[in-house]
């Protein structure tokens, strides 16, 4: 079941949902429109003739702030990870789905490439794959609406939630675009 604006409102009210900072206005029928925050991590030109899934991204990325004044230009074909403007926390029984803006998918920019599901137990900002299609360059300015997150209700509370231990969740917590951290479950697996 998805909630509509009223559940929503309901569950920020008793704190269940939380999505900070908030404008009641950004409260659709049944989803809560998310910005854009300021930092873009961007693929670096590298030596790496290819990206090994085993070995750590640090190397390959670069964090670049979006200036008040001025946008990012998101070139055709490529590829960088955003962030909300928003923290995001999911209470046990709920999930989320992060979703682009029709508007932006009409001139090509995509807000997720795989990861548009929030389990329970998430608390965070959500990092974005932002992709453009189009034959054209995209500016993308700080704070402008980026996405928006629907909430679906679990049949029962989750026994796990992300950020548990036992489910080694990697992105808990995390603040700004956050690069892929897949070789940590080869990492583990060799413990």
């Amino acid at each position: 079941m998805v909630l509509s604006d009223r559940s929503i409102k309901k569950e920020l009210a008793k704190g269940r949902i939380v999505i900070s900072p908030l404008d009641p206005e950004d409260i659709q029928p049944a989803s809560v429109d998310l910005h854009l925050d300021g930092n873009i991590l961007v693929f670096a030109n590298s030596r790496r003739p290819y990206i090994d899934v085993k070995e750590s991204l640090e190397d390959l990325t670069q964090m670049v702030e979006i200036q008040e004044d001025q946008p990012f230009i998101l070139h055709p074909g490529e590829f960088v990870l955003g962030s909300t403007l928003e923290n995001i926390e999911l209470p046990d029984d709920l999930v989320a789905r992060l979703e682009g803006k029709s508007s932006l998918g009409r001139i090509g920019l995509v807000i997720h490439s795989t990861a548009g599901f929030v389990d329970p137990g998430w608390k965070g900002h959500l990092t974005l794959e932002l992709s453009n299609l189009a034959r054209l360059p995209i500016t993308l300015y700080r704070g402008m609406k980026i996405g928006q997150i629907s909430y679906l209700q679990l049949s029962t509370p989750a026994d796990r939630l992300y950020g548990s231990e036992s489910l080694g969740s990697k992105y808990q917590g995390q603040t700004v675009p956050t690069a892929s951290r897949f070789s940590q479950d080869f990492t583990n697996q060799d413990s």
